[in-house]
């Protein structure tokens, strides 16, 4: 596996409307979609390993690991780690180490965020970029998503929206933004996701572009290969999120919005950050012996 570099992060997520198919994105490489769900496999270290970048590498994962015992998960002030001022062949072995994991996501903004889930749940490979794409800050999070996701996406969107009318055509897309109105209005912090599933809805072409007109398109994108194929889109619309699956063929299959503060396909639970937790132990410690 190569280092990551600040113009070339493996993040292979798209902006899409409802009903749409992703387009062409010039930016980033797109990773083949699974047919099926992954399982945990160890990442695969090079043949060769450098004993000074080894030490730095294992030191790094050690605290890394300590942070990650001493933390309460979902509490405040979850573990962070700075790589900033590793050497490139220690950051390329940490790479190596932490493999990719199945989430990814992009914030667009200043800076821009690239994110990356490792093979280890709830472990997130976090890059901020100018918006010339050179790389300003890299760091490990383990929490169950680095809150600027949210957090970010928030603070772009709106709390309300007046539509426009409809054009002719235009049918049930009207009562379909009344609910979600309804739903961010009433929706607090911690309240349980409002779902509208648009799959089981009779909704023509007409009624989806304009939703998507009207909601627009928010900063973050989040793609989620852990149960099927997700794309999680954020909107212009306060804690409102396209949630989009599709099979292995990448056609649409099941089309939704909801309203929460980011929806639950995205972010690690706690039994698999406890399960990262022993994993990486074992994985450090075979680090030691390569």
């Amino acid at each position: 596996m190569k280092a990551w570099s600040a113009n070339a992060f493996p993040i292979p997520v798209v902006a899409v409307g409802a009903g749409s198919q992703p387009a062409e994105d010039e930016d980033f490489d797109y990773l083949p979609m699974p047919s099926g769900m992954d399982t945990f496999a160890p990442p695969r270290l090079p043949d060769q390993i450098d004993p000074a970048a080894r030490a730095t590498a294992v030191a790094t994962l050690e605290g890394l690991l300590a942070a990650m015992r001493a933390w309460s998960f979902g509490s405040a002030g979850h573990p962070v780690v700075d790589l900033g001022g590793l050497d490139s062949t220690s950051l390329a072995l940490i790479n190596d180490a932490l493999g990719q994991g199945e989430v990814s996501a992009r914030v667009d903004g200043s800076p821009a965020l690239r994110i990356q889930e490792t093979v280890f749940a709830g472990i997130w490979r976090v890059i901020e970029t100018d918006a010339a794409g050179r790389r300003l800050a890299d760091r490990i999070e383990a929490c169950a998503m680095p809150a600027e996701v949210a957090a970010r996406s928030r603070a772009a969107a709106r709390a309300a929206l007046t539509p426009p009318p409809p054009p002719v055509g235009v049918m049930n897309a009207p009562a379909v933004l009344a609910e979600l109105l309804h739903a961010v209005d009433k929706h607090r912090a911690g309240s349980a996701a409002h779902i509208v599933n648009l799959t089981l809805l009779p909704m023509n072409p007409a009624d989806l572009t304009w939703l998507v007109e009207v909601l627009g398109v928010g900063p973050t994108v989040i793609l989620s290969r852990g149960y099927g194929n997700c794309r999680i889109t954020a909107t212009a619309l306060a804690n409102t999120w396209w949630v989009q699956y599709f099979n292995s063929a990448d056609t649409l299959i099941l089309n939704t919005i909801e309203v929460t503060a980011l929806p639950d396909v995205a972010p690690a639970a706690a039994d698999d950050f406890a399960d990262s937790i022993a994993r990486l132990a074992e994985w450090t410690a075979a680090l030691c012996e390569a």
